[in-house]
C-alpha cells in the first residue's frame, strides 16, 4: 500500500505560533490523539490567517471552506510538549490552493509531523465555489499556481 509523503519548499512558510498539548489532548496510547492535532491544525490554519487579515468566516457572503486534510506523523508528542506550527500557501488555482505545515518540537528539534490543508473559497448566499478574491492572492504574491 502506498504511503502518503509531504515535502514542501522550505521557502514557502510565512508565518509560525505555538500551542501546548493539553492533558485533554492525549489518547488512550499516552501521546497526542489524532483528533486533537487536527484541532490543533485547525488552530494554527485560524491564527495565520488572522494575521494576514483574512476571515473564514462568510466576509460579504464569501467564505474559506477547507476540502482535505492530509496529515503524516514522524514522532509522537505528549502532554506539556511546546509545538511549533509552521505555516504556508502554495498551489493556488482559480478557486483555492493548500495550506502546509510543519510542526516540531523546538525543545529537541524534533519533527512530529507535516500536513497539508487544501481549501476554496465559497459563496454561501449562492451555495457555490467562487474565484479567490484579488485581495487574497495578492497577499501572497511569491505563490505559485496551477492551471
Amino acid at each position: 500500500m502506498a504511503r502518503l509523503s509531504l515535502h514542501f519548499p522550505e521557502d514557502q512558510y510565512c508565518y509560525q505560533t505555538q500551542l501546548t498539548v493539553r492533558v485533554t489532548d492525549i489518547n488512550g496510547a499516552n501521546h497526542l490523539g489524532n483528533d486533537s492535532m487536527i484541532s490543533m491544525i485547525s488552530e494554527a490554519r485560524a491564527r495565520f490567517l488572522f494575521e494576514f487579515g483574512i476571515t473564514e468566516a462568510a466576509s460579504e457572503g464569501v467564505g474559506i471552506i477547507v476540502t482535505d486534510l492530509a496529515t503524516t506523523y514522524k514522532a509522537e508528542a505528549h502532554a506539556r510538549d511546546q509545538l511549533l506550527f509552521e505555516v504556508g500557501v502554495m498551489d493556488f488555482n482559480t478557486y483555492g490552493g493548500d495550506i502546509t505545515f510543519r510542526i516540531t518540537r523546538p525543545a529537541d528539534s524534533t519533527l512530529v509531523a507535516m500536513a497539508k490543508s487544501g481549501f476554496v473559497f465559497f459563496n454561501y448566499p449562492s451555495s457555490q465555489v467562487t474565484p479567490m478574491p484579488e485581495a487574497f492572492r495578492n497577499k501572497f504574491p511569491q505563490v505559485n499556481w496551477l492551471n
